[in-house]
């Protein structure tokens, strides 16, 4: 079964003018950002809907249904409101279940190290269908852009609750991935607006965050924010925000 050209209302039976799976790889190569995880363990299925409407207002960039533990029906379900929602505004992606994801018109899959190996997703999903992997050494990086992952989540960078016994990784591994990498590395773990700066002194502009949105008194302002110090570019001692 292929995904190829489906566009998400086709899940939703909603109308508008979605993103192709195809465009949706391009958006997520050039103009992506901002990756907010939904995490049930985080939040219950109503909070994470409430939580992901105000982020997509608010100009998140695209979103993962993390449930490692969840009832597959629970997960189709709120993937199909999440689907009806976004009319294929935004990449939404279902961690972890290349099925699920299969079933829902979902724009892609995220990938663990343990998961599914990314070839064997990419023949069971389709080409067109985005495909993401969890790396934290150099060695998963180089791997995962060689067998042709859209991207790449790359951490802990900082102390997370999510993997709390995963150690922040070196600052000079994070240094040469941002720079040698040439597919979208999202740094994650651990990742708030007090030390999201520090990924853009070692090069990222990119990030996934969890608990810094989802827990967030204004989930509205939180999400702005973070837009605008990751679109800030740094120039010598100049700041420049480039037009959005």
């Amino acid at each position: 079964m292929h995904l190829k050209k489906m566009s998400l209302n086709d899940a939703s039976g909603s109308t508008g003018s979605p993103l192709v799976l195809s465009d949706m790889k391009e958006k997520i190569s050039r103009s992506t950002r901002l990756y907010l995880i939904l995490d049930r363990s985080v939040n219950s299925y109503d909070e994470l809907f409430e939580i992901a409407k105000k982020a997509i207002a608010a100009g998140v960039d695209v979103m993962q249904l993390r449930d490692k533990t969840g009832a597959a029906r629970d997960i189709l379900d709120f993937s199909r409101r999440i689907l009806g929602m976004t009319k294929g505004r935004i990449p939404y992606i279902i961690n972890d279940r290349v099925d699920l994801a299969m079933i829902s018109c979902s724009s892609g899959v995220h990938l663990g190290q343990d998961d599914v190996p990314l070839a064997e997703a990419k023949k069971m999903i389709g080409e067109d269908a985005l495909i993401g992997v969890s790396c934290q050494t150099f060695a998963h990086a180089e791997k995962a852009e060689r067998d042709g992952a859209d991207y790449i989540g790359f951490g802990s960078v900082f102390k997370t609750l999510t993997k709390p016994d995963r150690q922040p990784l070196d600052t000079d591994l994070l240094k040469k991935v941002f720079k040698d990498i040439k597919i979208p590395v999202f740094a994650i773990g651990g990742i708030d607006l007090k030390n999201v700066v520090e990924i853009k002194k070692l090069g990222g502009n990119r990030i996934a965050v969890c608990r810094a949105v989802c827990e967030a008194q204004n989930i509205e302002e939180t999400v702005e924010q973070f837009k605008d110090i990751i679109a800030q570019v740094t120039v010598g001692v100049r700041r420049v925000m480039p037009v959005r």
